[in-house]
């Protein structure tokens, strides 16, 4: 059960925006990610509570930031509900969509076991709801990933292949990399491993 910290800063200027304390691990219905976010000086900030079935889908969301809480789920699309601080009022979403997005780290990991791409996949065009920070907007957008690169490195825990995929917007042309092992995302724009305890759980692709 892979444990550990990623910082997050600003991809643009890099100002820092904090850590996410997480622990994942795969189950008997497929994988499940959770994580408390804080800010710089150490303040609660939020939490995500993902899990996935085996095909990459996502079957159960729970985000919270800044008193806000969406819960979601893979239906018809993707649907969800936004709770409002007060908890006077609650909107329901839904878009035919594959799986949500948002700052955390384990949307990338999602995503790619979502698409479960090989390196001759090519270009594979998804379509995303992304939840925004603080207040958790929900926005929809295109993005096309391919996996440009996978490499196998010896470690003391026995092999652990690295899997470096070129992620575009679609909307804005914007491209970035992201540097995945099994679970665990190495390298993302705002997103660095500081910390890992226990070797990362192996993608669905490599390990059947």
């Amino acid at each position: 059960m892979p444990r550990g910290r990623y910082s997050l800063h600003d991809p643009h200027d890099h100002t820092p925006l904090g850590e996410e304390h997480f622990q994942c691990a795969p189950g008997p219905s497929g994988w499940r990610y959770v994580s408390r976010t804080t800010s710089p000086s150490g303040t609660h900030l939020g939490s995500v509570d993902l899990a996935l079935d085996d095909l990459g889908r996502p079957i159960r969301l729970e985000l919270h930031a800044a008193d806000w809480q969406v819960r979601g789920a893979a239906l018809e699309g993707v649907t969800w509900v936004r709770t409002d601080p007060a908890g006077l009022h609650a909107t329901e979403g839904n878009v035919r969509a594959r799986t949500f997005s948002g700052t955390s780290p384990a949307f990338l990991v999602a995503t790619s076991r979502l698409l479960r791409l090989t390196p001759d996949s090519g270009e594979t065009r998804v379509r995303l709801v992304t939840f925004t920070d603080p207040v958790l907007a929900p926005r929809t957008v295109d993005q096309s990933w391919a996996l440009v690169d996978s490499e196998t490195h010896a470690t003391d825990n026995g092999p652990l292949t690295v899997d470096e995929y070129r992620v575009s917007a679609l909307d804005t042309g914007e491209r970035h990399t992201v540097h995945i092992a099994g679970d665990v995302v190495l390298a993302a724009p705002g997103v660095e491993l500081e910390d890992l305890e226990s070797p990362p759980s192996p993608a669905p692709r490599q390990a059947g």
